[in-house]
């Protein structure tokens, strides 16, 4: 696990107590293509137990890596095996999986309309209300807008 002072926590996460994180696609997909961070996420990551994702975030993920292999920033073959792993890793039971359903629309909704001080994109309002719909405790992001959409909704926020 990461060390405190790589990790700044919005709300308790301590080694000895569960918590249940909803990952995003700026979070899932760093998993999956390295980058900067991906190091520090998988350390952290390791070993815990409560995580979500969802099929969104899934989507999302994909959506980033089809967007690189057009630019050829990945090769097709590299682009496939990525896919396969994140959707074995989201079949093995690793993370508990979340859904859209009306419902999670209409929070998604209702937090567009909620806020006057920050411009809430369409899909994190989604993955926010995703969130609230698994009972997460926190969200794990590396996206600063969604950080602050999710602070002001009041839930916990990891930063890596």
């Amino acid at each position: 696990m990461a060390e405190p002072s790589e990790t700044e926590v919005s709300g308790p996460v301590s080694p000895g107590i569960e918590t249940a994180v909803y990952i995003d696609a700026s979070a899932l997909a760093k998993l999956y293509v390295p980058e900067a961070e991906s190091e520090r996420l998988d350390a952290f990551l390791r070993g815990r137990v409560g995580l979500m994702i969802s099929e969104l975030a899934i989507t999302e993920v994909l959506s980033a890596v089809a967007r690189r292999k057009r630019e050829g920033e990945l090769r097709p073959e590299l682009a496939n095996q990525i896919r396969g792993a994140l959707l074995a890793d989201a079949e093995s039971g690793s993370f508990a999986r979340l859904h859209l359903d009306p419902a999670v629309h209409r929070e998604a909704e209702r937090l567009l309309l909620a806020t006057d001080s920050l411009a809430l994109r369409t899909l994190d309002a989604l993955h926010m209300a995703l969130a609230f719909s698994g009972r997460a405790t926190h969200v794990l992001t590396f996206d600063r807008r969604m950080r602050e959409a999710v602070v002001q909704a009041g839930m916990n926020v990891i930063d890596i």
